[in-house]
């Protein structure tokens, strides 16, 4: 099966998924990759941090499941290979949500929220983004929002730490195929 966790930058996906990943021994996460640079204080495997070039040369070879400009970089999913029997988890923005319906219908899509956009934002800047990518950042939240609604995606309030990660491992489990 494969899991796609989107939502606007600063809402707390990473943090969900990694707790997600804690608690389900089944799910893979796929990592992204991003020619951004590295955030002060970011772990080092929170993306596969590449060069333009790099990116650009596994588009041409067909190594990515879903990519797409953001902001005033590139990001994309390599092709996963997880390890047998694992549920594949993809954290990323709703451009490549659509992408991965459109090659897997059966995708189980999920949009994760902040419970509204000063928290978005506080949450933003506390991770030390300067303020003009905050302000694009909130600016992108509001066209990832709609095109979410659109999608029909299902969405978690992230409010609340341990209430959004059981809520996903309760929508994973009914999700899941019967053994």
């Amino acid at each position: 099966m494969i899991i796609v966790i989107s939502g606007p930058g600063g809402v707390g996906k990473g943090t969900l998924v990694d707790r997600l990943l804690d608690r389900d021994p089944n799910l893979w996460l796929s990592r992204s990759w991003t020619t951004r640079a590295q955030r002060r204080g970011e772990p080092d495997d929170a993306y596969v941090f590449v060069t333009r070039d790099a990116f650009e040369e596994n588009i041409e070879r067909g190594g990515f499941l879903e990519w797409a400009p953001f902001l005033d970089y590139l990001q994309g999913t390599p092709l996963p290979s997880p390890p047998e029997g694992s549920d594949i988890v993809l954290e990323i923005d709703v451009a490549g949500a659509r992408q991965v319906r459109d090659l897997f219908p059966d995708a189980l899509l999920l949009f994760v929220d902040s419970p509204d956009v000063a928290e978005q934002r506080r949450r933003l800047e506390g991770r030390g983004d300067p303020p003009e990518k905050v302000e694009a950042r909130i600016a992108h939240g509001v066209r990832e929002r709609l095109a979410a609604a659109e999608l029909g995606l299902p969405v978690i309030i992230n409010d609340d730490l341990d209430r959004a990660v059981e809520e996903i491992l309760d929508i994973i489990a009914r999700a899941r195929p019967a053994p």
